[in-house]
């Protein structure tokens, strides 16, 4: 049995039928193996943007009340957090993509005013009648 088997492998190698077998089975599981891989990044991806902009989030609405600071200020601030926390948790995250987030969460917030679109603008023109 043992000879039969070992003939087998002898003859799957020499003959190249396993280098075909092998090289189809690459062929087929490759493209297999790329799509899991970027499903996978894809997934990644979300999960890291869905946490930025919590952090981004939390670090704005932290800074609602501090009335100290201003408005550059709490962004900076808000950036170094949300950066800081990142990094922290061994993400690498470009400084232009957590300022966006920040800026996101800073529209959204309490420290954005609200405008009246009904208002009229005000042309700082005063008009004497005389």
């Amino acid at each position: 049995m043992m000879k039969t088997i070992n003939d087998i492998v002898n003859w799957l190698i020499s003959s190249g039928a396993l280098s075909a077998l092998f090289i189809f089975a690459w062929k087929y599981l490759k493209p297999v193996m790329i799509e899991k891989q970027k499903h996978a990044k894809t997934v990644q991806e979300r999960e890291l943007i869905e946490l930025l902009n919590q952090l981004a989030d939390n670090a704005v609405n932290s800074l609602v009340s501090n009335n100290e600071a201003t408005g550059h200020d709490k962004f900076k601030q808000a950036t170094s957090l949300v950066g800081g926390a990142l990094a922290d948790k061994g993400f690498d995250v470009k400084r232009e993509t957590v300022e966006q987030a920040v800026q996101s969460a800073y529209e959204k917030s309490d420290l954005t005013p609200t405008v009246d679109p009904n208002a009229k603008p005000q042309t700082g023109v005063v008009v004497h009648n005389g």
